[in-house]
């Protein structure tokens, strides 16, 4: 990424978050401009509204997010569904309204930010962090579960505000404890955020910096503002445009099958193959482009090794959630050969033992990309582990037998099929019998005995599928327009 694109990351958002604080400073500073907007009806169908309508996206979001499986859109959506849950409770409490004037206004506003900032922050964090981890094994209840929680909590606070009130964390010396844990939060996440924008340049990711770069300002406001005043409104304003720069950076990113409704649709298809050919998202599309790129002889070869995979899988008898995986992980199972230079990955020759050795880091490289993008454990391993073998001799780890993830394994026989049948700088490819032959020599010394044995019987039964994924290569391949390819070089 140029330096001219570094710095307006750097600059933007640090504009985006002081501009709105001088304009608050200013308006304080200024009586006759700051003046009193008293109306306690506005702020609840304004706050309430606002606060609603985000509890909708965010559950939209949120089945997104478990639909692509990737936990940090999940996390993004718990995130937001945060923010707005509490705010419906600070629109509900407002003093004077439905219930009398008590401290609970400010305590369900300074939450809303804090558990918000809570789930950024795990968005931002690797997928291989064991927190991480252990929600995600437990995804499907995580969007049900917290908003439920959420909801009766509100409503508790709601029936009982003075019992709130011990909570102190709208008082003094513990909203600034509060509002120090928030901006300190949010900073980690910029951060966090703006060097994977740096590496990837996914929209997303750019949106995520400048929303919490607002929420820092709406957080600064929270706690210094006089309620009612012009300049203390200023701070919803903030909390609602950090919510629509989220979703905008979503849309751009995960919405790209033309219409939204179009984009949701394609979610929900049963049939991972279809799936995989309808439901690219921007993000991966540009991981398996910029592999592409640099290896012109594996044009094709991501997706159809992710095609092979899921039939084998298929075959196997596999969850749909795994063929998902399969088909997630499967596409960009190479992507750790981006870090590898041009002079080694297309070297017609022999690799020298320092080039091999280069070529056996890109599991791991790939690895650790995809784990700061939120891929799950299953399509990670598929993307660290292809190259094991079964007799403990692959690499990058020397994984032996089962302790092999089967996600892996499954992958591996699809990678090395391809590879053999397609051409590559060093030598043309082979027939689908000399393939078949080297497959059944490695039966358990490079392959899992059972994956051979179903690609076996997937070879008999429907020979005509693997002739025509192999004889693919032009349809499946993704060729970058001309924005796309500036961006991979750049």
């Amino acid at each position: 990424m140029r330096v001219k694109e570094r710095t307006a990351l750097l600059l933007g958002p640090l504009l985006a978050t002081t501009i709105p604080l001088f304009c608050y400073e200013w308006l304080r500073s200024a009586h006759t401009a700051d003046v009193s907007i008293h109306s306690p009806s506005g702020h609840f169908y304004i706050v309430s509204i606002i606060a609603a309508l985000a509890t909708l996206f965010a559950v939209a979001v949120g089945i997104t997010g478990y639909r692509l499986r990737n936990i940090k859109i999940e996390f993004l959506a718990l995130a937001y569904l945060s923010l707005a849950e509490l705010f419906i409770l600070h629109g509900l409490s407002t003093p004077g309204l439905l219930i009398h004037a008590s401290t609970l206004p400010g305590i369900a506003s300074q939450l809303s930010i804090l558990l918000a900032v809570g789930w950024l922050c795990l968005s931002a964090a690797p997928t291989d962090l064991p927190l991480v981890r252990w929600l995600a094994r437990r995804r499907r209840f995580l969007m049900p579960v917290w908003g439920s929680v959420l909801a009766l909590i509100c409503v508790l606070a709601f029936l009982m505000p003075d019992a709130v009130e011990s909570l102190h964390i709208n008082q003094h010396p513990y909203k600034w404890v509060a509002a120090a844990l928030t901006c300190a939060g949010c900073l980690w996440t910029m951060f966090h955020y703006r060097q994977s924008y740096l590496a990837a340049g996914f929209p997303v990711q750019r949106a995520i910096v400048y929303s919490t770069g607002l929420l820092i300002a709406s957080q600064y406001i929270m706690i210094t503002g006089e309620a009612w005043m012009l300049s203390w409104w200023l701070y919803h304003v903030l909390v609602l445009a950090s919510m629509v720069i989220m979703l905008n950076g979503l849309a751009r990113q995960y919405f790209s099958q033309g219409s939204f409704s179009t984009s949701l649709k394609v979610l929900f298809k049963s049939d991972p193959r279809a799936w995989l050919e309808a439901c690219i998202t921007p993000s991966v599309r540009a991981l398996i482009m910029a592999t592409e790129v640099r290896d012109a002889y594996t044009a094709g070869h991501n997706m159809r090794v992710a095609l092979y995979a899921l039939r084998l899988a298929e075959e196997m008898g596999r969850s749909s959630e795994e063929l998902r995986a399969i088909a997630q992980g499967g596409v960009v199972h190479d992507v750790g050969k981006i870090k590898v230079p041009d002079a080694v990955l297309n070297k017609p020759g022999k690799l020298s033992p320092e080039e091999r050795n280069m070529i056996e880091r890109h599991p791991v490289w790939g690895y650790d990309m995809c784990k700061r993008l939120g891929f799950f454990a299953d399509e990670l391993s598929i993307i660290r582990s292809h190259h094991e073998k079964w007799d403990g001799t692959g690499y990058p780890d020397r994984l032996a037998g089962e302790r092999i993830p089967v996600l892996a394994r499954i992958t591996a026989v699809a990678d090395v099929y391809d590879a053999l049948t397609s051409s590559r700088s060093y030598r043309n490819a082979m027939s689908h019998e000399d393939a078949m032959a080297i497959i059944l020599e490695g039966n358990g010394t490079h392959f899992d005995p059972a994956c051979v044995e179903a690609w076996t019987r997937l070879a008999s039964s429907d020979s005509r599928f693997l002739l025509e994924t192999a004889a693919s290569d032009r349809t499946l391949r993704l060729v970058p327009n001309d924005a796309e390819r500036t961006s991979i070089v750049s």
